[in-house]
């Protein structure tokens, strides 16, 4: 009896071992900090160019337009008092005109902004998810959280260094 219970014991911690050394295998599990990435690899510095130069356009058609709304501004109180009040409230009525235009501009380009970046983000998300997808089956990883959704995690599991790299190696050579 007494052999039994010590080769059940031997067959349970045995067991125990084996099923502890594969669960580490397959337990593998990693994370990506999407904005490292989008901050550091190439296609983000270069969405982020874009959007920039787009922006920095639009801003300098809006200064162009505030200024000319500052122009008539100006004309119609130096010209306030030696013109009639039927030439004043033109004057007013073309200022408002003008201030509502430069509002629905503004607005526009926020949402057109918005929108170009919504769009570029959703791109290089889908190309940041394909990379780690790519790295999970070619390493064996059993999941790939995006860092913003986990509370702690280990340096030693972050892979975020890794899809940079990768994705700087496709986006060069989409560029050439």
């Amino acid at each position: 009896m007494r052999q039994y219970k010590i080769s059940f014991i031997t067959i349970f911690i045995i067991f125990i071992f084996v099923v502890s050394s594969n669960a580490a295998d397959v337990a593998k599990i990693g994370v990506v900090d999407l904005k490292r990435v989008f901050d550091n690899s190439d296609a983000g510095k270069s969405a982020q160019a874009v959007l920039t130069k787009q922006a920095k356009k639009m801003e300098a058609e809006l200064e162009k337009e505030g200024a000319q709304i500052e122009k008539i501004q100006k004309n119609l109180e130096r010209q306030a008092a030696v013109i009639s009040k039927e030439a004043r409230e033109e004057k007013k009525r073309e200022l408002q005109i003008k201030i509502y235009d430069f509002k629905s501009l503004e607005k526009k380009y926020k949402t057109e902004l918005k929108r170009s970046e919504r769009k570029i983000v959703i791109k290089i998300q889908k190309n940041i998810l394909n990379i780690a997808q790519e790295i999970g089956k070619k390493e064996g990883y059993l999941m790939i959280f995006d860092k913003s959704v986990v509370m702690y995690v280990p340096k030693t599991l972050d892979l975020t260094d890794k899809v940079i790299q990768e994705y700087n190696k496709q986006f060069t050579k989409k560029a050439e």
